[in-house]
């Protein structure tokens, strides 16, 4: 396609992506949230409080999102299943995000906060996402989405699925699930709100869920008619180094528009907006600062970082893109992905801190 026939992006679009996304970096470093933390502290410290605030998040995108839905105001698609594929590439990505300190999410925002091994692990993850989508990678790509498992007629396989499409056996499966989730929640006294600088676990996993909900209506009503691609911090990545390299976004998902001579995505202007949310929000808090962090952690974290871009890749997105914007649709493919996450995570978690500790 060529870029004259694209459409031209207009003011709405751009400050809808930035703002979006500045909201989300906003709520992700005055909340200390990150989805690596999350998981990785329910073996390593035994604290639950993070993961608490993923499932509330969780939560309100699946209520809020589907409500949407139903109402005819955005278009939810679930995922294809990709057994190898989201399974291995969720496992790997769980056990990158453990070596680059920080997941999809994680290692963005931070780049708001002045941390330069989140500027070298932004640089890994895209390094990883051109090289698998684009680059010597892409036969292991190839291979491991060459096995899916859909409908008789190609649809995607969700959890509700197994037994029926009626909008009424959804929401009792949507309504299961939310309550499991918030029982466990309970256990973590999530009203017990005390005094300190950021935003309390609780209302961190309700405002990033709302910020979801608001980030799939926007998406689709400025950015990709039709379909609501939400919060994905992958292919926006991609898409936005691959702009400022080559002018192209290279985007196979997602419509693309022209920005002068160049293609452009919203998922970019969301990606962008992202770190100067974060940078707003620690500059208030008093906690922007560079860090530079010793060589050797450098390496970890563009060796973990690859990994992840590789492996978020190959899975069809990251912690966000699969365990939040994934799950949200009760697509089996993001499900599976979500644990496989996990389980990569604790295994590193274990490897990199629990047995250097039994050992000594």
């Amino acid at each position: 396609m060529e870029t004259e026939a694209l459409q031209s992006v207009s003011l709405a679009f751009i400050v809808s992506g930035l703002l979006c996304g500045g909201l989300m970096g906003l709520v992700l470093q005055r909340g200390r949230f990150c989805m690596n933390s999350a998981f990785r502290d329910i073996i390593f410290i035994k604290e639950y409080n993070l993961f608490q605030a993923y499932l509330i998040a969780l939560i309100v995108m699946l209520i809020g999102s589907n409500a949407l839905a139903d109402m005819g105001i955005i278009h939810l698609k679930a995922q294809t299943f990709y057994p190898l594929a989201n399974i291995i590439g969720g496992y790997l990505f769980g056990v990158g995000m453990v070596l680059a300190g920080g997941c999809g999410s994680g290692i963005v925002y931070r780049v708001g906060e002045g941390q330069m091994a989140s500027v070298v692990a932004v640089f890994g993850f895209f390094f990883g996402i051109g090289a698998t989508t684009n680059g010597m990678l892409k036969p292991a790509y190839d291979l491991l989405r060459s096995v899916k498992v859909a409908g008789a007629e190609g649809e995607a396989y969700t959890l509700y699925g197994f037994f029926g499409t009626t909008p009424m056996i959804k929401w009792v499966v949507i309504a299961i699930v939310c309550a499991g989730c918030f029982a466990y929640v309970l256990t973590g006294k999530p009203f017990a709100f005390g005094k300190q600088k950021g935003f309390f676990w609780s209302v961190a996993g309700l405002l990033v869920g709302l910020t979801g909900v608001l980030t799939f209506w926007a998406s689709e009503h400025w950015g990709s008619p039709g379909f609501a691609r939400g919060m994905n911090f992958t292919t926006p990545t991609g898409e936005a180094f691959f702009t400022f390299l080559t002018g192209d976004a290279r985007s196979k998902f997602f419509p693309m528009f022209a920005l002068g001579n160049y293609k452009v995505t919203w998922g970019e202007f969301f990606i962008v907006g992202v770190p100067l949310g974060a940078y707003i929000s620690a500059k208030i808090l008093k906690e922007f600062k560079w860090k530079i962090p010793p060589a050797e952690e450098m390496l970890t974290v563009l060796v973990g970082s690859f990994l992840m871009g590789f492996s978020a890749s190959v899975a069809g997105g990251c912690n966000v893109g699969q365990a939040l914007t994934g799950f949200t649709t009760l697509s089996i493919g993001s499900i599976v992905a979500t644990i496989a996450i996990i389980l990569g995570n604790w295994t590193m978690v274990y490897y990199k801190f629990i047995k250097p500790m039994e050992d000594m």
